[in-house]
């Protein structure tokens, strides 16, 4: 703990604030400043030489930095704006106008990607099963494996839930869709740089997340796996130049590159690569592993101390099936919040689960108790009843 708290010196927000809200939005290494000059002097100086030099090739040289986070091959994994993006490119790849044309998820999916599928399929009258949950915390593993059959194409699936940080049991699952010849994509934005994902070993056809939560590498760098051995395999619709052979031929006809190129679109977003880099390098530093030790200990801690108050937890009291979060079920959540902002501490609150509170490896034990403290007092104190009028604030 105390090696891990070594870092906290490199996260400017931490000297003023508890930034306990890294399941959102991580905090901001501060090399992210020098990283970010370096893509201004480079543009400045370089120009249009920048493209050659370095910046066309970015989605695979800082792919690969996410690679060694999730235990891809190098040239498995290419940058893109969001998951949405992600999402739609991959999605793009199939024919869903066939007999197998369902779509399976749970119903507790992040609501961006279930836009994305709802969208596609009724244009293409495919069929969408979502797999309901029953305690509104997880997700029954056996009914995913159920509602996967022969007619089934694409299971695009959240590794950790947002709502709960339930780990669903991505193993099975990508197992039976094999089994019966679909395609699983796995959404790991709530797990990548927190909890341990290998998606060699788990052979996951392919893989999508962010970075703007625990990779501490902020907006506009998501990133997308695709197997090696699929690669070649698929022609997305959702295209453009990058995804040519020979981009710079310009050429009027489309030749896919043969390679993880092909899954690339138009001109790559530079300024938030040059932005997520310095996140990247501390996890691949740190390690995995040692981050999820601790991340277990310190949610494990505030779990007890909420349930010292009575508080319902809306998260897992397993450790193994639980993620970097921890959802806290108080009274008038919302407004709690906003207080909670305005004294400088930061979580955020989610209709229908609660207060999410996600420490990373440079909280300190001190704050994980001084935000339990604080919620008591504004529920003692009532000084949540400020909020009583603003939307949203669930007073």
């Amino acid at each position: 703990m105390n090696d891990l708290l070594s870092y906290r010196a490199q996260f400017p927000i931490l000297e003023k604030t508890i930034y306990l809200i890294n399941h959102s939005l991580g905090a901001m290494p501060t090399a992210t400043y020098d990283r970010m000059h370096d893509y201004a002097e480079t543009w400045a100086t370089r120009g249009i030489r920048a493209w050659e030099e370095r910046w066309w090739e970015m989605p695979l040289i800082v792919g690969n930095k996410i690679g060694q986070i999730i235990g891809a091959a190098p040239g498995s994994v290419v940058m893109h704006q969001n998951v949405s993006v992600c999402q739609s490119l991959l999605i793009s790849c199939f024919d869903l106008s066939g007999k197998r044309n369902k779509i399976v998820y749970e119903a507790m999916n992040f609501p961006s990607v279930m836009y994305v599928y709802e969208a596609h399929a009724k244009a293409a009258n495919a069929r969408i099963i979502t797999v309901p949950s029953d305690d509104g915390i997880t997700i029954d593993t056996q009914k995913m494996l159920d509602a996967i059959d022969e007619e089934t194409l694409l299971v695009p699936i959240s590794h950790v839930l947002f709502k709960s940080a339930f780990i669903q049991d991505a193993k099975a699952i990508i197992e039976k869709a094999h089994q019966v010849g679909a395609y699983v994509i796995l959404d790991a934005y709530q797990s990548a740089g927190t909890v341990p994902l290998d998606v060699t070993a788990l052979n996951v056809d392919f893989a999508t997340g962010g970075s703007v939560k625990w990779l501490c590498g902020g907006p506009g760098a998501g990133w997308l796996y695709v197997r090696p051995d699929l690669q070649a395999k698929f022609e997305p619709k959702v295209t453009g130049w990058a995804a040519h052979r020979a981009p710079f031929a310009f050429a009027p006809e489309l030749d896919y590159a043969p390679d993880i190129h092909r899954y690339l679109h138009g001109s790559p977003a530079i300024p938030a690569m040059y932005a997520a880099e310095s996140g990247y390098d501390l996890i691949n530093e740190i390690g995995v592993e040692r981050i999820r030790e601790n991340s277990i200990r310190q949610t494990t801690k505030l779990i007890e101390l909420a349930e010292e108050q009575g508080w319902r937890i809306n998260s897992p009291r397993n450790a193994a099936q639980r993620g970097g979060s921890v959802i806290l079920d108080v009274p008038y959540a919302g407004a709690v919040v906003r207080e909670l902002s305005a004294r400088e501490m930061l979580v955020d609150y989610r209709p229908g689960a609660g207060i999410r509170v996600g420490p990373h490896f440079f909280n300190t034990d001190d704050e994980i108790e001084s935000i339990i403290r604080e919620i008591k007092t504004i529920l003692d104190t009532k000084a949540y009843e400020k909020y009583a009028s603003v939307s949203g604030a669930q007073v």
